[in-house]
Order: structure tokens, then sequence, then C-alpha cells
């Protein structure tokens, strides 16, 4: 597939996703930038978070990692799966109860204004590198494969794609959002099918032959309980996948900001709860498309792509999609999917990066109404250079697996997150609001510390996904040595 083929298939994408955010955003108010008016189906909710939470990271990261680590990632997704029901069932009561637009006002009624920042902000850190993550994925996708045969430069290839992310989202954000990403999610599911379909035809498999293959059973161990110490043991592997979960969808703006566009909580727990079987089965699926890329790789002859002269297995798929000669059909729906995968996440990403920093940090709903508009459209357009920025950063400090490189940070920035709402839900204890950064800044610190020790001085134990729930442990300690009991701000649920 030519570079020219590829910008015009971009070019009628984003056209369609210009149509979409004409009809949604003609109102351009805040209520539905942040909201949608509350008026969301939960099924039309449910599907467009599928593709919102596999990602740009999903559709090239996860089969890249099927070489070195099979079908091990399987073990965090079925922590996951528990992760979403307690997601459904302790968390979105708890956010609709409170009528919240920022579900760190949570932590202002329930501890005080300091909390309430310093939950907004670890947030916002974790944001910002989930979504450059995911951003710099298909970038560099977009660079090895189109814009390096145009003389293009990668930061030019960055600033275009978050521009056009911005201009999509700039008037119906939330509202927009909700029917672009569910044709994303469409896109991408049918791109991964679709591959799937034609590498097999190509190696005159059914699909039947794939499953009882020899060559499969070399990547399709996904049950590893040989030894505690290993990062990928079963247990070690599946709560890190709970809590990743809780924190990375329960605790976070961006995901729950689609579920409280729900008309009622009902609603909501039914989106969530179908959401998360669909997501399970969408991601083994996944996983036995990178199995067979790499059996497909093997027998062709195939190499890894190279990038900055180290092998970057992220790459092999669109390299067998776009240049190993398997036709027209196939690049197309590689590059539908990954385009449609990229965006369904990163759109709302900028979309709850502004109402985060709207909400939580400039006061927005305060403000007077003839400014609330203009604050929302100032902050969602730094918000995009500041992405532009990291991605472009990324580029030259990154060296892992993406999707590795994105849960290994999360144990940092959202440990806070889980210890400050675990301990407003399950202790009626007050505390001292002034010092609830002093105690956030230290469990991350020592968490740090603890991930930099070498296997070696812990008897051979691998440190992995723990480090999460690890995080939130300290800071919940942390919080409960600055309480004293008390009468709360606001009642737990």
């Amino acid at each position: 597939m030519s570079a020219t083929q590829i910008l015009l298939l971009v070019s009628a994408y984003f056209l369609v996703l210009m149509i979409i955010s004409y009809f949604t955003g003609k109102n351009d108010s805040n209520a539905d930038f942040f909201k949608a008016g509350r008026q969301s189906p939960w099924y039309l909710v449910a599907f467009g978070m599928v593709g919102a939470s596999l990602s740009g990271v999903t559709f090239i990261s996860v089969p890249g990692w099927v070489e070195t680590s099979q079908f091990s990632y399987m073990q965090v997704v079925f922590g996951y799966l528990v992760g979403y029901f307690v997601v459904a069932y302790l968390l979105l009561p708890l956010y609709y109860k409170h009528n919240l637009t920022s579900i760190y006002e949570y932590l202002s009624d329930r501890f005080g204004v300091v909390s309430h920042k310093t939950g907004a902000f670890f947030f916002f850190i974790s944001r910002v590198l989930g979504a450059a993550f995911r951003l710099y994925l298909v970038a560099i996708v977009l660079q090895q494969f189109v814009f390096d045969d145009l003389g293009v430069r990668f930061e030019f290839t960055v600033i275009i794609s978050i521009l056009l992310i911005w201009i999509y989202t700039n008037r119906g954000g939330i509202k927009t959002i909700v029917w672009t990403d569910t044709l994303q999610t469409l896109f991408m599911i049918l791109a991964v099918v679709l591959s799937i379909i034609f590498i097999n035809q190509e190696l005159n498999w059914s699909f039947g032959d794939f499953l009882a293959s020899d060559e499969l059973k070399a990547y399709d161990k996904f049950l590893f309980t040989e030894s505690f110490l290993d990062r990928n043991y079963f247990v070690k592997s599946f709560i890190g996948g709970m809590f990743v979960t809780i924190c990375m969808t329960g605790l976070d703006q961006d995901m729950m900001q689609k579920n409280l566009t729900c008309k009622s909580l009902k609603d909501a727990q039914k989106n969530m709860v179908s959401f998360s079987l669909v997501l399970v089965g969408v991601t083994f699926l996944f996983m036995l498309l990178g199995a067979l890329l790499f059996i497909y790789a093997d027998r062709n002859g195939i190499s890894i792509p190279l990038m900055d002269g180290s092998p970057k297995s992220d790459l092999l798929f669109p390299e067998i999609a776009l240049n190993s000669g398997l036709g027209l059909t196939l690049a197309i729906t590689f590059m539908l999917g990954l385009i449609a995968a990229a965006y369904s996440s990163a759109d709302s990403a900028l979309t709850s990066l502004t109402t985060s920093f709207c909400v939580d940090f400039l006061n927005v709903e305060q403000q007077e109404e003839t400014q609330q508009k203009k604050t929302r459209k100032r902050t969602h357009i730094g918000m995009s250079v500041m992405l532009v920025l990291v991605i472009i950063a990324f580029k030259y400090i990154l060296s892992s697996n993406v999707i590795d490189s994105l849960l290994t940070v999360a144990g940092y920035t959202y440990g806070p997150l889980l210890g400050l709402f675990a301990f407003g839900i399950f202790t009626k204890r007050q505390i001292k609001d002034k010092f609830v950064w002093v105690v956030a800044a230290l469990s991350v610190t020592i968490i740090a510390l603890v991930a930099s020790i070498p296997s070696s001085y812990l008897g051979g134990y691998v440190l992995g996904y723990e480090l999460l729930p690890l995080n939130g442990l300290l800071t919940f300690i942390g919080l409960w040595l600055i309480s004293k009991k008390g009468a709360t701000l606001s009642t737990a649920p």
C-alpha cells in the first residue's frame, strides 16, 4: 500500500469523523462537552468503550508481545474482568450519588481541597502519559510506513495527529466521542477479524486448522504458575490486572466520563458489565492474531522491523499488513483498524484532560457563564500542545514494549488515587487535608525505590504489576497516620 493511498484513506476516515462532530457538536456547550447531557444510550457507550480501552496499544503492541510473553497477558485480562465488576457496583454508585462532573470532586466532598487537587494531579499525570503512549504508537507506524517516504519529520506527524483530534472534539467533546468511539470500535474489531481470516487463507489454513496447529502451541501458554518469583506468575498478574482496571478505569476521569453520560446508574452498570465481557473476548482475538503474525513471519522469512537500529516487535503487524504482499484489502483493513484503535482512546483522553483541568483546577463551573466556554476552549488547545510535546519526547526515551511500559507507569501514578478513594469509601475517618500531597509523594517515592531493587537482592523475585496495589496500600497507611476519628465532610456510600 503506497503512502499516497494511506493518506487518502486517513483523510476519508477523518472526514467521516468531522461529519459526526458537526451533528453532535451543534450546541457547542459545556454541558454537552463534559456530560453529553446525560442522554447517552448505555449500549452505545459500552460498545465504544471497547475501542477506547484497547486502543492502538492493544492493536499493535499486544500482538507484538506474544513472541516473548506468549499469552501471559490473558492472566492480566482475567484480572481486568473482576476489576470491572468492582467498578460497576462499588464506584459507579458513588459517582452517581454525588452527581459528579469530575470524579475527583468526590475527594473534595470527603476530605477537602488539597485531596481533590492531589487526586486530580495524579490523574492528570497518568492520563497525559497514557494518551501519549497510545498516540506515540500510531505516530511511529505512520512515520515508518508513510511519512518517511515523503520526507516528513516525526514531529510534524505528531502535530497533524493531535490537530485532527482537536478539530473533531473541539465542539462536541464527550457527546461527539460517544458516537465516534462506536464507529472506531467497529473498525478495530473488523480489522482484527479480517486480518486473521486473510493471513490464515495465505497459509492455506481454516481457522480450525490454525487453532489445532503445532505452531500455535509454541505461543499459546497463558497460565504461568511455575515460580512465584517470576514477573508473569498467575496470581501476581491477576491481582495486578484487577487493580489496574479499578484504577485505570474506575478512578480515571477519561473512562468514567463516558459512563457518567448514561441516563441512570442502572444503565451505567449495564454498560460496564457488558463491555467487560466483550473486552475479554476481543483481547483473546488479539493474542491469536499475534501468534499468527509470528507464524507467518517465520514461514516467510520476515524479520522484525528495525527502528533506530533496534528490532521493534510492535511494528511486525504493520510490516506484514502493508509490505508483505497480502493485498490491498488487508492493508486497508489494517490502517482503518490502527487509526480507529489509536484515536478512539486519544480523543477521549484529550477531552477528559480538558474536563479535569477545567473543573478540578480552574473551577470552571464557578465562573460566569459567558467565560466558561472560553476557558474550556483555551484549555482544550493547551492540552493538545502538551500532548504533542510529550509524544515527541517519547521517541527519544522509550525503549521497551509500549503496553508493558504503560502498565508499569500505572503502578506509580494510579497508586495514590487507589489509596485516597479506598480510604474515603472504607473508613469514616477524617484526615488532615493539608498533608495529603506529602503522603502521596512519599508513597510514589518509596515505590520507585522498591522497583529499583535488583531481583538478586530479593531472592530472585521480579517485581511487576503488584507495585500498583502496594502503592495504594502505602498511601492508605499514610492517610491513616494523618487521620482521626470524627464526622466526615460527606458520608461514604
